[in-house]
């Protein structure tokens, strides 16, 4: 089921009569993680949707408060829930994603869902071969435990800086996972790291479907969860597709590149790509 809040957001889109982007969160954080991008994106002529994962409370007090609502969500879960929320709407929007969300965006577009994607430091899918230390490492505090598959799993203050701070300053660091960080479902993770020994995993992209629309992927240089090297490995069998790829990296950047006070640098790529293959209403 469609929550209050995009249920909302998708009336309001249709109404508006404007091209829409749709905004997908990663693990870890909940939609309001793109209010910054949003009032940007609709500054510039667009109508926005944030999507939920399906269950997600709507506000960071109330995941605090309940973090077991998160447990046990798989990535198709995920997916076809955002599916359902992208087909309510009258027009096909353009797609932005975030970690899991750039997976999650990379595979509505290969549903042929997008008018065009943006996937920010993309998790990884089934094909994408590299296995950098840094990620296995981030990863870590839910891989660690095999129960962690079926648990919610928060980060701590350590772990926290260093898959997602380690290009702030410590005191950024605190007041990001303070103000946005909620726990997240474990068997994503776990999805991903084994998608190459499953032919069955639902961490996969049909990245040769006809309709997929031009893609973007957008990396932050430092980032230790998603490094290059798996951003770099998904363009390249993106490029299997007949429509436009690229790649930008952002130099001296993080995980956290979306929410930190670096994020317009990161959304001002995203909205030019977005412009030019989905103009807004003038």
């Amino acid at each position: 089921m469609l929550s209050a809040a995009e249920q909302r957001q998708i009336a309001a889109a249709n109404a508006s009569g404007k091209p829409t982007v749709f905004f997908i969160h990663g693990l870890w954080l909940l939609a309001g993680s793109w209010d910054a991008w949003r009032e940007l994106f609709e500054a510039n002529g667009y109508a926005t949707v944030a999507g939920d994962w399906p269950g997600d409370p709507a506000a960071v007090e109330e995941a605090r408060a309940k973090p077991q609502v998160f447990a046990g969500k798989s990535i198709k879960q995920i997916a076809d829930h955002l599916d359902e929320v992208v087909r309510a709407l009258t027009r096909k929007p353009a797609i932005i994603g975030h970690s899991f969300g750039g997976l999650l965006t990379q595979m509505l577009a290969g549903r042929g869902l997008a008018a065009a994607a943006v996937a920010i430091d993309p998790a990884p899918f089934r094909g994408v071969l590299p296995l950098p230390v840094s990620a296995l490492r981030s990863a870590m505090p839910v891989l660690i435990n095999p129960l962690n598959r079926g648990r919610a799993v928060t980060l701590n203050e350590k772990q926290f800086r260093y898959g997602w701070g380690n290009e702030l300053s410590a005191d950024e660091g605190r007041a990001l996972r303070d103000k946005f960080h909620v726990a997240g479902p474990g068997r994503p993770i776990f999805q991903a790291a084994l998608a190459n020994i499953n032919p069955w995993t639902e961490a996969k992209v049909d990245t040769r479907h006809p309709e997929r629309g031009p893609l973007l992927i957008i990396e932050g240089e430092r980032d230790r969860t998603v490094p290059w090297s798996l951003a770099n490995a998904a363009y390249k069998r993106q490029l299997r597709n007949l429509s436009s790829t690229e790649i930008v990296k952002i130099p001296g950047r993080g995980h956290s590149l979306t929410i930190d006070s670096g994020w317009h640098d990161v959304a001002s790529p995203a909205l030019e790509f977005v412009k030019k293959h989905l103009p807004p209403t003038t």
